[in-house]
């Protein structure tokens, strides 16, 4: 299938099965058509299993190996949604909850990565350095669910930043990280010298550059935008960034995702203050939230089909279920460790920060997508069948109960 036949695939599908979910499940959007496509696919498989001839479920896995979700996402998809949520991000309210966001995006990735890491070692018997890579690609929060939960769960707008900030730079720092564990774990075969002097300089180049090349390519358009009241045409400028600017990033091996997060935040506060009109500002909002639903309902619909990738093997769907465990107690380290170095030093934190943070710290395409982007060996499958267990539960279990439990806990001030 050519890449128009695929896309138009994908759009009919989620069109189709969002209407299932609105017209039936009434979930919300991205975890109905989520779930709805996760039952057609395993409806498929038994069927199958079934009537074998038919070849049914080798015919759909072909097509679905032909998407090449990881290209899609993390060289396509993952920079427009990563621009879309940090849009409606304000600098202002992010500059109070900074240091939190810090620590989490940098301490907490850290720690949510050797914990899950050890542990998958230790369930799996895989060598330390492949496990840390499982514990790297399933330390990042996913923005895209994180945010699109956000905008239920009615929080206290301080709460509402940290966790919207939190998963924006977890994302970036975590790909980083992730970048940094393959090239140790799977080495070229070329490489000489210090294989961590390597990595830290790749790790430095990776997250500052693309803090940089966000500000200057942000900055640069919103100097256009400032010129310019023309609302279509500043929309196609805003586009033309973060595309262009996704892109640049992957040419200039820096990270894509932090450069994304960055130009967002500038283009949404500085730029929609000092350099669009009223006019221009409603065009932009209006665009970006269709491209975020779009392309959210797509995103979601993949997860859902992949599962034609993943092995069911006895071993694998164990290690799996151990996987959920190690998943959520490295979540929990990753938050409750930064929280507690900050709190002397707080006014006040809301209460049930620490609950919230960890069971709203929902996985998603970014971990999927990472572990299908890994070489192929011994340990790959297994990596992908756990992986992809854990984001059913992250999104499913937590996605739809993580709004309820903060609108029980509050979000006032008051004890974490």
């Amino acid at each position: 299938m050519d890449l128009l036949q695929i896309a138009s695939l994908l759009l009919v599908m989620a069109g189709a099965f969002g209407a299932v979910n609105h017209l039936f499940l009434k979930l919300p959007s991205a975890i109905g058509i989520l779930i709805v496509a996760l039952a057609a696919s395993l409806t498929l498989m038994m069927v199958d299993l079934a009537v074998p001839s038919w070849g049914l479920a080798a015919e759909i896995r072909t097509v679905v190996l032909d998407i090449e979700f990881s290209d899609a996402l993390l060289e396509g998809m993952l920079g427009l949604l990563l621009f879309a949520g940090a849009l409606h991000v304000k600098v202002a309210d992010l500059k109070r909850e900074w240091v939190l966001v810090l620590l989490m995006a940098t301490i907490g990735v850290g720690l949510s990565t050797a914990i899950a890491g050890i542990g998958f070692s230790w369930i799996t018997g895989a060598p330390l350095l492949i496990a840390l890579v499982f514990g790297a690609l399933i330390s990042p929060t996913d923005p895209v669910a994180v945010l699109g939960v956000l905008r239920a769960a009615d929080l206290p707008k301080s709460l509402e930043t940290k966790i919207a900030g939190e998963s924006l730079f977890n994302d970036g720092v975590g790909y980083v990280v992730f970048l940094v564990l393959v090239g140790l774990a799977y080495p070229a075969g070329d490489a000489h010298g210090s294989g961590l002097e390597a990595a830290a300089i790749l790790f430095v180049q990776e997250a500052f550059g693309g803090a940089a090349l966000g500000a200057a390519l942000g900055y640069l358009a919103f100097r256009v935008m400032r010129r310019i009241d023309d609302p279509p045409l500043e929309v196609l400028i805003t586009l033309a960034l973060a595309f262009g600017g996704y892109q640049l990033s992957l040419l200039l091996h820096v990270s894509a995702p932090i450069m994304a997060v960055v130009a967002g935040l500038l283009i949404g506060d500085v730029g929609s203050k000092y350099g669009m009109s009223d006019e221009t500002r409603a065009h932009v909002d209006t665009f970006w939230t269709l491209i975020d639903e779009i392309l959210n309902a797509v995103l979601f619909l993949l997860i859902g089909v992949e599962v034609f990738a993943v092995a069911f093997e006895a071993s694998y769907l164990l290690a799996g279920l151990a996987a959920i465990v190690l998943h959520l107690v490295a979540r929990f380290a990753a938050v409750v460790v930064p929280v507690t170095l900050l709190r002397p030093f707080a006014e006040s934190m809301e209460t049930g920060l620490t609950r919230i943070m960890t069971w709203g710290g929902l996985k998603g395409g970014i971990s999927v997508a990472l572990v299908l982007s890994l070489p192929d060996g011994e340990w790959t499958p297994v990596m992908l069948t756990a992986t992809y267990i854990v984001v059913l539960f992250s999104i499913i279990v937590q996605g739809l109960t993580v709004a309820p439990l903060a609108k029980r806990l509050g979000g006032a001030p008051g004890l974490v």
